[in-house]
């Protein structure tokens, strides 16, 4: 049920002309790695199943948040969910655009992407 809500309020959210962040591929959050902080929208069983190495388990709220994000606020966030087609990124984007936070990119590939390339997961 909370899921359906979710959804629905991204949709709402999009309609209104909400925030849209630039693409991130893989290959390019793979050479970042330990110069972004990566976001997993994924929800927190998801998280703990498997995740991008290094990557936050996005509970939901900007305060929770703001205490893992750095402190600069140019420091490049890149949010991802589950794949291609899953909006649930711009929950955890969104809240790091209220944080201040100005280079937020989107892993559009998400996690199915990273894993179809053969990228490290951890579980």
């Amino acid at each position: 049920m909370l899921l359906k809500q979710l959804c629905l309020l991204l949709a709402l959210s999009t309609l209104a002309g909400a925030q849209t962040y630039p693409d991130i591929s893989a290959q390019e959050l793979l050479r970042l790695k330990g110069k972004v902080t990566i976001l997993d929208c994924n929800g927190t069983d998801s998280y703990q199943q498997e995740h991008i190495p290094g990557a936050i388990d996005y509970l939901g709220g900007y305060l929770h948040l703001k205490s893992l994000l750095p402190r600069d606020k140019k420091a490049l966030i890149v949010a991802y969910c589950g794949g291609s087609r899953c909006p649930m990124y711009k929950l955890g984007a969104d809240d790091a655009r209220r944080l201040g936070y100005t280079n937020i990119r989107h892993l559009a590939s998400g996690l199915q992407g990273w894993k179809e390339l053969g990228y490290p997961i951890t579980h």
